[in-house]
């Protein structure tokens, strides 16, 4: 396929699963529960961090992550006590324990009282590769158990960290679709990476875009350097392409 060719193909397919039937049978329905920013990034947060596996598992569980909130994410963050976290039931999803969850809700309580905001918590002047790393870095300041470390993905140890790319999609791309939510203004379109996995992968290396076999962070930039190329101010949008093809169309 050349060029011109690919970029309508993938124009035309970005265009076909951005909008808003999309949001039925994905976790990103859970974040437009709400609609002040803070809700907005504490749910996208915590759901794209449990986002592994079944897609109806992770909406479920992010729906008990939600009640277990009081259906009030931000203000449970910023009022809770220690005997509040202490007294919460039983969670788990896959890997992700009640002992991870209150992890993240106390790390989260200090970023908004000490650094403004989730936002600047991953904005970097270097570019997101630093930005994901930087807010893993801050998260872990928090006393926690060895075990939560799995749950913050470091692109400096070269792993693809598909479920905080997801968010930063989610935060950063406009709303225009009225799927993802652009309520992120430092960071721009331009700098994100796609949330890269099995399926995305498999349809990236088909269409040529791709020729890493491991889904790494080094993958991460070979597909970003590709689809930059195809639209150098909104890279990820594609990402709706390569999902929709692998997901739906078996590509």
């Amino acid at each position: 396929m050349k060029a011109k060719e690919l970029k309508d193909f993938l124009d035309t397919k970005a265009a076909q699963y951005e909008e808003r039937s999309f949001l039925d049978e994905d976790p990103i329905q859970i974040p437009h529960r709400y609609s002040r920013k803070e809700d907005i990034e504490i749910m996208g947060l915590l759901t794209a961090t449990i986002a592994w596996g079944n897609r109806k598992s992770i909406i479920r569980s992010a729906l008990k992550i939600a009640e277990l909130l009081e259906e009030a994410p931000f203000d449970f963050v910023m009022q809770h006590q220690e005997s509040d976290l202490k007294a919460l039931p039983p969670f788990v999803h896959r890997t992700f324990q009640l002992e991870d969850l209150q992890f993240f809700l106390r790390a989260l309580k200090g970023i908004y009282e000490n650094r403004g905001g989730l936002e600047n918590a991953f904005y970097h002047p270097e570019g997101m590769k630093a930005g994901i790393e930087q807010f893993r870095e801050i998260m872990l300041q928090t006393p926690h158990a060895q075990r939560s470390e799995k749950h913050l993905s470091s692109p400096f140890k070269n792993s693809a960290a598909k479920r905080l790319n997801m968010f930063l999609r989610w935060m950063v791309r406009p709303a225009d679709a009225g799927v993802d939510f652009g309520i992120w203004q430092q960071i721009k379109a331009s700098q994100l990476y796609c949330p890269l996995d099995v399926h995305s992968g498999r349809v990236a290396r088909k269409l040529g875009l791709l020729n890493r076999q491991a889904n790494d962070w080094k993958a991460n930039e070979e597909l970003r350097t590709a689809l930059l190329k195809l639209d150098p101010e909104d890279p990820v949008k594609y990402d709706f392409a390569l999902f929709g093809l692998g997901v739906f169309e078996k590509f």
